[in-house]
C-alpha cells in the first residue's frame, strides 16, 4: 500500500487496522485500531488531519480529503464505495452511502444515514439518528426499518470483513500466489 510522507507528516495506522494493498494514504493520517481501508480509497491530508476511528471504513474507490481543519470519520462510522468526503466531519458510526458527497465543513451527526448518490451542501448538518438524501441533500425523517438495519450492522460486518482480508486476500503473480 502506498503511504506517502507530505512535508514531514507521515501516515499513522494502529497494528490492528487493515489497509487494501491498493489504497494510498498521504501525509497526516491517523488509521485507528480495528479501523479499515478498502482498496482505491484515497486519503490525502495534505491541507489539514484526517483520522479513521476506532472501527470506522472507508470502502473502494473513496476519496477523503482535508478542507484545513481536521477531516473526521467517526468510530464505527463508513464511507460507502466511490464516496467523496472532503473537509467534513461523520459522526459515530454515521453510514455515507455509495457515492455520496460530503462537502467541507458539513458535520453528519451520530448513526445519521446518508443516502447513495446524495450530495451534502457545504456548512450542512445532519442531525443525529436521521435520513438525509438527494441533490443538496435534505434530511427527510428519522432513522427506522432497512437504514437503521444498515447503520447498525455495517460496522461488524466490515471488521469482519477487513479480519477475512487480512487473512485471506494474497497477490497473485503469474496466476500464483506470492
Amino acid at each position: 500500500m502506498p503511504l506517502l510522507s507530505f512535508e514531514g507528516a507521515v501516515p499513522t495506522i494502529d497494528p490492528s487496522a487493515w489497509i487494501a494493498p491498493t489504497a494510498t494514504l498521504v501525509g497526516d493520517v491517523c488509521v485507528e485500531a480495528e479501523a479499515s481501508v478498502w482498496y482505491g480509497a484515497v486519503l490525502r491530508a495534505d491541507f489539514g488531519p484526517i483520522v479513521v476511528r476506532r472501527g470506522a471504513n472507508v470502502q473502494d474507490g473513496s476519496v477523503v480529503h482535508g478542507g484545513g481543519d481536521l477531516v473526521e470519520v467517526g468510530p464505527g462510522a463508513t464511507i460507502g464505495h466511490l464516496c467523496v468526503v472532503h473537509g467534513a466531519l461523520v459522526g459515530e458510526e454515521a453510514l455515507i452511502g455509495n457515492g455520496a458527497v460530503v462537502l467541507d465543513g458539513a458535520v453528519i451527526g451520530r448513526r445519521a444515514l446518508v443516502a447513495a448518490g446524495a450530495t451534502v451542501s457545504p456548512g450542512t448538518v445532519v442531525p443525529e439518528q436521521t435520513v438525509a438524501k438527494g441533490t443538496p441533500a435534505r434530511v427527510v425523517g428519522p432513522l427506522s426499518g432497512t437504514a437503521l438495519r444498515w447503520v447498525q450492522d455495517n460496522q461488524r460486518i466490515y471488521r469482519e470483513l477487513a479480519r477475512r482480508h487480512a487473512r485471506g486476500a494474497a497477490v497473485l503473480l503469474d496466476g500464483k500466489r506470492t
